[in-house]
């Protein structure tokens, strides 16, 4: 037998046999080896499905959980859009309109104190000028001297029949032009402003306390 043919023989699973009269001897019975291949197989085949099986149950797993993060996200700003549709603004004798959306529970600021607010600023038509949110960063100010505008100064502080805010209180206010920047407005430049001469403004106060 040439050694090519050997070398099949023995990848075969059989003995080379120097008596042509007997019969070769394989390594393993012919039937047997076929039986072990096929339990193999399906023992691998068997465990791909249980992975598949795991990986679908992971999937939907994930899948669940982000379901249920989004309809508690959803949930949650309806409760908030709620929340806002109710505050009804009353209109002060100053003509200063203001909404309490959350009562604060911390100490009243008094007039001159360094005290620290966050807000988004908007124009009447919802277009949003200003907000210390996108800054990172909530505005310092003394409060009651002049060093905002009129409106802000009386709808933290209070007088005039608007109550003082609270710290931790979160005020929604709707200025009259002679409360805000008046006749001349704000941001102007080359004939356009940020905050239109004459213009009615509204205000989301936060106001976080005593800087």
């Amino acid at each position: 037998m040439s050694s090519s043919s050997r070398l099949s023989t023995v990848l075969l699973g059989v003995f080379s046999n120097p008596n042509p009269n007997q019969h070769s001897t394989p390594i393993v019975p012919t039937h047997q080896h076929q039986h072990t291949n096929e339990r193999n197989i399906s023992l691998v085949q068997e465990k791909k499905k249980k992975q598949k099986a795991f990986s679908r149950r992971e999937a939907i797993g994930l899948g669940f959980s982000l379901a249920l993060l989004d309809a508690l996200a959803q949930a949650n700003s309806t409760a908030i859009a709620a929340e806002e549709a109710q505050c009804t603004l009353t209109i002060a004798p100053s003509g200063l309109a203001f909404c309490d959306r959350v009562v604060g529970t911390g100490a009243e600021a008094t007039k001159g104190q360094l005290i620290k607010a966050h807000y988004v600023g908007m124009l009447e038509n919802g277009k949003v000028f200003d907000s210390s949110y996108s800054r990172g960063k909530p505005l310092t100010f003394r409060v009651g001297v002049g060093e905002v505008i009129k409106g802000w100064d009386q709808g933290i502080l209070g007088g005039e029949g608007v109550p003082p805010m609270l710290a931790g209180g979160k005020r929604t206010l709707k200025l009259p032009p002679q409360l805000g920047y008046g006749l001349r407005g704000a941001g102007c430049k080359g004939g356009s402003c940020i905050i239109p001469p004459d213009s009615v403004l509204l205000f989301d106060v936060e106001f976080i306390g005593k800087a």
